[in-house]
Formats: structure tokens, C-alpha cells, sequence
């Protein structure tokens, strides 16, 4: 009687990635330590946002010399003041001129909190400058024919869905979205894309999101270096969380492990044009 000795091989799992990550606020020995880490915890690719001038600089210096684990997003992010006009135009060159290196335009979109903050301190409001920027920014992503990652929650996702059908645009990634019924049924119906951080573990509005948008629309995504709660309390946020946010979906749609997982990968290639 034989017997097979040889030793038994854990298979290996069906790779994610981090659909939304402000790589470049990271330390750089924590930006080392995660590219090193990636591979074990099957995490195959980043697609770093920028929110200025300087981040987009860093993360195209960044995705240069991390080539296939990072790819660049140009944009500025909403919840800061408008750049001056000489900035804006710094920025929008800057982004024609290495429009070939960036795999979207983002993060981009409208200030809900630092609007929701002024109105709780009594204070006046203008949002008609960011809604112009933005509206440049969609000009920008569908001259080039780029997709767009939103900062757009609550209300001011209809306001950008209104802008992204004004400007006839198809790829939008409403990253950590938050909304109505009504809103989320338009973004579903439109096509437009939303990705979940690890609160999918703990957050109700979260979980009531993934329950019903449709599966082939969706992604995950960290957000890192911002910081969760939940069983995340106290930790560093690493792309690696993207793994417990892919299960929380998985079991949230009921869908085996490793399907839910080649489907929020094949999603989030597909949207960033990577197949």
C-alpha cells in the first residue's frame, strides 16, 4: 500500500485591488512596507488618487517606480478650498501634459462635509466655485476620454449625476457613496460604479448599499491612510483590508468567496480599462 507524502499546497486566491487609495500621505518606509506586503495578501494593484497639484506630481513619481502596482489618478479633491486661477491652470496643464500616465481623472467632485461644517458654525457657503471646477475637471476627463473617481454624497450625487450626464459621461466611480434610494437606483441605472471600504463590516448605510447595487458594478477600495473603526480600530489602514471588505460582500450577496472576489477584480479592471 502507497500513500502520497508530498505536502499538501494551499492554492492560491483570486487576486484584488484597492480601487481608491491616497498612496502618496503615506510615509514613505509604511509606502515600502505595503508594496512589499501586496503579493502575500493578494492584492495585485492600487489605483492612487491625488487630490492637488503636489499629490499628483508624487503619485505619477510613485507609479514610475512601482510600474504594475500603481496607477495614477490626477485631480483635485473637493473638500479644500478652490485653487486660485494661476493654480487651476498649473494643475490643468500640468495634467495635459502627462495625460498619458494617468489612468483617471480623480478624485474630483463636491464638498459636502466642509459645506455641512460651515452651515453647522453659521456660516455662509459658496459652492458655485467648486461646481465650476468640477465641471472643468469632466471637461478635462471626457476631452481625453478618462474615467472619473467622485467625492460626491447625498444630495451632491445628483448634482454630479446631472453634470456627468451635461458632459456625457459614461465611467464614473462614486467611491465610499453614500445616498437615497432614489439616487442609488439613477447611479445603478446610469452605470456609474461605487466601491466599499472595510465599513462594510459595521456601517448599516454600508451594508443596505451592497445588498442592492448591482454586482457587476461594484468594487473595493481602502481610502487609506484614513482610518476605520470597527474591528479596524487603532490600525493602520493597508490595502490588505480590501480582502475583509471582499468577504463582508461576499456574504452580504451570498455569493461563494472566491467568485465575489474575481468579480470585484474583474470589475475594477474593467472599469480602469486594465483588460
Amino acid at each position: 500500500m502507497s500513500s502520497d507524502l508530498s505536502p499538501l499546497i494551499k492554492p492560491e486566491r483570486q487576486p484584488l485591488m484597492d480601487a481608491h487609495i491616497h498612496f502618496e500621505m503615506y510615509e514613505a518606509n509604511e509606502r515600502t512596507a505595503i508594496i512589499q506586503d501586496m503579493r502575500e495578501h493578494s492584492i495585485e494593484a492600487m489605483i492612487a488618487v491625488s487630490k492637488d497639484l503636489e499629490s499628483s506630481q508624487e503619485n505619477r513619481k510613485l507609479a514610475k517606480s512601482n510600474p504594475g502596482f500603481l496607477y495614477p489618478a490626477f485631480g483635485y479633491h473637493p473638500e479644500q478650498n478652490v485653487p486660485s486661477e494661476d493654480e487651476l491652470q498649473l494643475l490643468l496643464q500640468w495634467m495635459e501634459d502627462h495625460t498619458a500616465e494617468m489612468i483617471a481623472v480623480g478624485e474630483v467632485g463636491l464638498p459636502y462635509y466642509s459645506r455641512l461644517e460651515a452651515t453647522e458654525q453659521g456660516k455662509s457657503f459658496d459652492l458655485e466655485p467648486h461646481i465650476q471646477l468640477l465641471e472643468l475637471m469632466l471637461q478635462f476627463a471626457k476631452k481625453h476620454n478618462k474615467p472619473v473617481v467622485l467625492h460626491a454624497v447625498y444630495d451632491d450625487a445628483d448634482r454630479v449625476c446631472d453634470l456627468l450626464e451635461q458632459y456625457e459621461i459614461k465611467k464614473a466611480h462614486f467611491h465610499w457613496f453614500k445616498g437615497s434610494a432614489t439616487t442609488i437606483a439613477r447611479m445603478a441605472e446610469s452605470g456609474y460604479y461605487v466601491s466599499f471600504t472595510p465599513d462594510i463590516l459595521y456601517e448599516e448605510e454600508i451594508i443596505d448599499l451592497a445588498r442592492v447595487y448591482p454586482t457587476d458594478q461594484v468594487m473595493v477600495e481602502t481610502d487609506g491612510p484614513w482610518p476605520f473603526e470597527g474591528p479596524f480600530s487603532g490600525q493602520t489602514t493597508h490595502p490588505k483590508m480590501v480582502n475583509d471588505a471582499a468577504a463582508a460582500w461576499a456574504n452580504i450577496r451570498g455569493i461563494p468567496l472566491e467568485e465575489a472576489r474575481k468579480v470585484l477584480y474583474d470589475n475594477t479592471r474593467r472599469f480602469y480599462g486594465l483588460t
